[in-house]
C-alpha cells in the first residue's frame, strides 16, 4: 500500500490534527525534521498541486511514534532502530502492538471488514521473512484491516 494512504487512513481513524502527528513521528525521534506543512504535504491526493511522497522514513517514525503514544515508552529498554523499509507486514505489526491486539481481536477486525481470513493466515503475515511458512501481507489485506480497525476504534461511524 502507499505510505501516503496508510498514514492517510491511521490520521482518519484517530481523528488526529496535523500537530498530532508532528508529535508522534517525533516520539519515535525528536531530531526528525518534519513540520506541519510536510504533513500537509503527505496528506493531499495524488496529483493535487503540493502533494508530497511520504517516504519510509517518516511513516517508520510515525508508526513507532503512534506505539509509543498509545501504549507508553519503556526507558529501561535500548530504542530500536527504525525500518528502512516499510512493508505491509512492518504496519499490521506495529498497528497490531500500538492497539494491543490479540489473533482474536485481529480475526475480529479483519471479519468486520468483510474479508475474514484463517487463523494459519493470519499467523503467516507476522512470521520473519526468511521462515518457509512467511506470507506477504497484500494491498486488499491491509486495506480491508486498516477500515475494520476504524470501526473499531471510530465505533461504526
Amino acid at each position: 500500500m502507499i505510505n501516503n494512504d496508510v498514514l492517510r487512513s491511521i490520521r482518519y481513524m484517530l481523528d488526529l490534527s496535523d500537530g498530532k502527528v508532528v508529535e508522534i513521528v517525533q516520539l519515535a525521534d525528536p531530531a526528525f525534521p518534519i513540520g506541519k506543512a510536510d504533513v500537509q504535504a503527505f496528506l493531499k491526493k495524488e496529483g493535487e498541486p503540493g502533494c508530497a511522497e511520504c517516504g519510509n522514513a517518516v511513516l517508520a517514525h510515525f508508526l513507532d511514534g503512534l506505539v509509543f503514544h498509545r501504549r507508553g515508552r519503556d526507558e529501561s529498554l535500548p530504542p530500536r532502530p527504525v525500518e528502512k523499509r516499510v512493508t505491509n507486514n512492518v504496519v499490521l505489526k506495529k498497528l497490531r502492538v500500538a492497539f494491543e491486539l490479540k489473533d482474536v481481536d485481529m480475526h475480529r477486525i479483519l471479519a468486520d471488514a468483510g474479508f475474514p481470513i484463517s487463523k494459519p493466515e493470519l499467523n503467516a503475515l507476522f512470521r520473519q521473512p526468511g521462515h518457509k511458512n512467511f506470507r506477504l501481507c497484500g494491498d486488499q489485506l491491509l486495506r480491508n484491516f486498516l477500515k475494520g480497525l476504524t470501526l473499531r476504534v471510530r465505533g461504526g461511524s
